[in-house]
């Protein structure tokens, strides 16, 4: 009976996973732009729906993941592009940590403020300019932001990342699971979900060492990857 409901429920799982794919072609077939955006979608940053959804999205996957992978670490990290400073909060536990965050919308950094993070140690930036000092922060990480950039702006952002960031900097984005869905999506949020090797690229124009691993965050048209960079 257990072996029956298993098989059941992974059935489930599967054709929830193809509907979604086919809701997601149709909606990318009436998208405008396909491969090359000239600038980044900002309005969503400014929604209630998405403020609250920042508050949870997450919990189970990339929030643990960045827990652990900080566990051992000490000195000033900062979060790139914030939002709610969510992920900051799960970070606390670490005294050892000194934690910052910068958002480029000024409603999520006063929701962050208003939940109780130190008004002292976030600000609004945009993170292709943050107006850190050199070499500020120990450590950096970005968490489902890098892939919403324009494609110049990725590297602006990796390049700036780069300057502020003295020892290693995480980053956690989706990478395409296939070629169906490998470019430009214009969904609720439009980002890039492109292969490995088309990140390893641009993270290797400014970082001598990058190492990826795998994230147990995934959805059916992408799999979470995390970039560390020395």
């Amino acid at each position: 009976m257990i072996k029956i409901l298993k098989k059941l429920e992974n059935l489930i799982v599967k054709i929830q996973s193809i509907l979604i794919r086919f809701r997601v072609s149709t909606r990318l077939n009436n998208s405008k732009v396909k491969s090359d955006p000239k600038e980044q979608q900002l309005d969503v940053y400014w929604t209630e729906s998405f403020k609250n959804e920042l508050n949870f999205w997450g919990e189970d996957t990339a929030w643990r993941e960045i827990e652990l992978l900080f566990t051992a670490l000490e000195g000033n990290v900062v979060d790139i592009c914030c939002g709610v400073g969510g992920t900051i909060k799960k970070l606390e536990k670490n005294e050892k940590l000194k934690l910052y965050g910068f958002d480029i919308s000024d409603y999520l950094i006063d929701e962050a403020i208003n939940s109780g993070l130190s008004r002292d140690r976030l600000k609004v930036a945009n993170a292709t300019n943050t107006g850190y000092e050199d070499n500020y922060f120990d450590y950096s990480y970005s968490i489902g932001s890098l892939e919403h950039f324009t494609e110049n702006d990725i590297d602006s952002f990796l390049k700036e990342t780069k300057r502020i960031t003295k020892k290693s900097s995480f980053h956690q984005i989706p990478v395409a699971r296939d070629k169906k869905f490998d470019g430009w999506l214009e969904l609720d949020q439009s980002y890039f979900n492109k292969p490995v090797d088309w990140w390893l690229e641009r993270f290797e124009k400014h970082f001598d060492h990058v190492s990826v691993i795998e994230s147990s965050w995934n959805d059916p048209i992408s799999f979470g990857k995390w970039f560390i960079c020395k």
